[in-house]
């Protein structure tokens, strides 16, 4: 805005967005039947793309994958890639499928992960649809697909994740970073109103003052303002502070609560993840939390995935004890 008495320079800034991008997670109420194949309780888009809103909620699925990994001995039939990928799965959407691959003879080749957020179970006993796009499943038969999935209370079709009630606090987390990148983004948080009252004798000088405050905007620079109001008021030329930036936004406050509800819902030990101690005393020895961690966390994953080998009948996969800790316990 502009005319012969003043002028105002403003610069705007963009918008960083949620990974969800206003989708939702919990669409629905139960499996319903969607005619060929039932629809998961839950989106299975939406759990996959949670999984990049916090750091913490990724990092301690990872940490479960690759401990859980750690334990895994491949065998001819499951290899190491495809029991990584079986394993990131199930602890992120709750679901796992494993395709058997026949020889000529019917004989087990060997069994191949097929990603489960594409998976639905068929609704008349068809077997497994892969929803490569929507208007064209690729069917597997019922005896093709080895289907591994944590339990629900509402239904026994699909796994549902342990870490369902803490998707708020990684969702507010979440916003609550996009919001202090907006803060900084914007360029107001140390920015300034440059106020000039003084008539100018030459109105080049107005202009070159304008331009020097213009050039500074930029990618992580600070975008300030200058007004130029010719009166001759007292205090001609003025620097007047847009915000402060220690502003109260409860940033830090809400960033680590809702750090604290998700390694309660996982379970996972700080020390295991990289998490620093906000006191001098820290988290304490790492071997004792492990050792707990193995023991309550890690071995029912374990005894889950050998539940292939039953459904199988045959020794698809084996687990060696993590860092020899667990020894003391019986061998699954």
């Amino acid at each position: 805005m502009s005319n012969n008495n003043q002028s105002i320079e403003v610069f705007s800034f963009g918008e960083p967005e949620s990974v969800l991008d206003k989708g939702q997670i919990i669409d629905y109420l139960e499996a319903w039947d969607a005619g060929e194949w039932y629809e998961p309780p839950v989106s299975l888009e939406g759990l996959s793309r949670s999984l990049r809103a916090n750091a913490h909620h990724s990092s301690a699925i990872f940490v479960k994958r690759n401990i859980l990994a750690s334990t895994f001995v491949p065998t001819k039939y499951l290899s190491f890639d495809e029991f990584q990928g079986l394993a990131l799965d199930y602890l992120v959407l709750g679901n796992g499928y494993l395709e058997k691959r026949f020889n000529r003879f019917g004989q087990l080749l060997h069994l191949k992960r097929v990603p489960a957020k594409y998976m639905r179970v068929g609704s008349k006993g068809n077997g497994y649809a892969f929803l490569k796009n929507w208007y064209q499943p690729h069917w597997f038969n019922k005896d093709q697909i080895c289907h591994v999935f944590d339990q629900d209370i509402d239904q026994e079709i699909y796994g549902i994740p342990e870490y369902i009630a803490a998707l708020q606090s990684a969702w507010l987390n979440e916003n609550a970073t996009l919001f202090r990148r907006r803060y900084y983004k914007n360029g107001t948080h140390a920015g300034y109103i440059m106020y000039l009252t003084d008539a100018a004798h030459n109105i080049n000088d107005v202009d070159a003052i304008r331009e020097a405050v213009k050039s500074g905007k930029g990618l992580g620079n600070f975008k300030n303002l200058f007004m130029y109001a010719p009166g001759g008021q007292k205090d001609g030329l003025q620097i007047i502070p847009l915000s402060d930036v220690s502003a109260k936004d409860e940033f830090f406050n809400i960033k680590n609560v809702t750090r604290d509800d998700i390694l309660a819902a996982h379970r996972v030990p700080p020390q295991l993840m990289g998490v620093m101690p906000n006191s001098t005393g820290g988290f304490g020895a790492v071997e004792p939390a492990a050792k707990v961690f193995a023991v309550n966390e890690l071995k029912p994953l374990q005894a889950k995935m050998m539940q292939i080998n039953k459904r199988l009948g045959i020794k698809a996969l084996e687990f060696t004890d993590y860092l020899n800790i667990t020894n003391h316990f019986d061998p699954l």
